[in-house]
């Protein structure tokens, strides 16, 4: 368990792990900026019921926590989301702003990354209020708001140096996700088309689109290619077209994720930026890319 950034710490992990039969074998502490991380290796017969364990304790702690097996927690492949994942926005809702549209679309948005509206059809919906927008806004939307967020690019060139193979996966556009992955320094990317014509968008968006499903099978295609199980997988995101691929993944992480998210992941991103994916899999600071 490697918390990023604990903060004040005040769990009695050992009458936690006592109460499911599991105890600590030892444990050292990390370079977390803060000094506060701490990795423990346990001895236990089911980690879940160590996670569920946990969950309700660690429920007030301002920190971010990590339970897996010890044994191939460096994962090969990362297949991460986009908006408000890697990066700081939803682009869709960005554009929609140069429309004069932010709060209806955002609204939709909101709904959609909640599970509450199918994303197929709210993606259609959203994209079909943009039409007549002028094709040069996606550009303005990126220089203008796109930012990645912290550790995005420490965690994607970390995990590349070291061998793994990192993929960005969106249920947002080609346009977005070409720069943004080579500005964090994904190895591929993927994500929708939205159709122009006579520099403007058409309000139609190119099928099949990329939603819950095809991130699900982005995450087994790669993992297929690079001849790896799924338990050597790490997925991260934060709205109901991530959930499948977080469950199916070896790790599956929540970033500022949904409730109904949050819930389902082996691990949640709440509080430290997201070197904590490297902690999480035993990195130590020392072996960060940060250039």
């Amino acid at each position: 368990m490697a918390p990023p950034n604990a903060g004040a710490f005040s769990v009695n992990l050992r009458e936690v792990f006592a109460s499911v039969g599991a105890r600590g074998k030892e444990s050292r502490k990390l370079d977390a900026g803060d000094g506060a991380a701490t990795d423990v290796i346990l001895e236990a017969d089911d980690l879940a019921a160590v996670r569920a364990a946990l969950r309700a304790p660690m429920a007030d702690q301002q920190l971010d926590w990590c339970l897996q097996p010890l044994e191939g927690r460096r994962k090969r492949l990362l297949v991460a989301d986009m908006d408000s994942t890697i990066i700081n926005v939803e682009c869709l809702d960005e554009l929609a702003d140069f429309a004069g549209l932010k709060a209806e679309i955002s609204a939709i948005t909101q709904r959609a990354m909640r599970g509450e509206l199918a994303f197929e059809g709210a993606l259609r919906e959203r994209v079909g209020m943009l039409k007549g927008l002028p094709v040069a806004a996606l550009q303005q939307a990126y220089d203008q708001r796109v930012r990645l967020n912290p550790g995005a690019r420490t965690l994607v060139r970390t995990m590349a140096a070291h061998g793994a193979h990192c993929a960005l996966v969106s249920g947002g556009f080609k346009f977005f996700t070409a720069r943004v992955a080579q500005a964090a320094g994904f190895q591929t990317d993927r994500a929708n088309t939205l159709i122009e014509a006579d520099g403007k968008l058409t309000g139609q968006v190119g099928e099949p689109i990329l939603g819950k499903e095809a991130k699900l099978a982005a995450l087994k295609e790669d993992a297929a290619a690079l001849g790896i199980p799924l338990s050597a997988t790490l997925a991260i995101g934060d709205g109901a077209n991530d959930l499948a691929m977080i469950e199916a993944a070896g790790l599956g992480v929540a970033y500022r994720a949904k409730p109904m998210v949050a819930a389902q992941a082996d691990a949640k991103v709440d509080h430290a930026d997201l070197t904590a994916l490297l902690y999480f899999q035993g990195y130590n600071a020392s072996e960060f890319v940060t250039d």
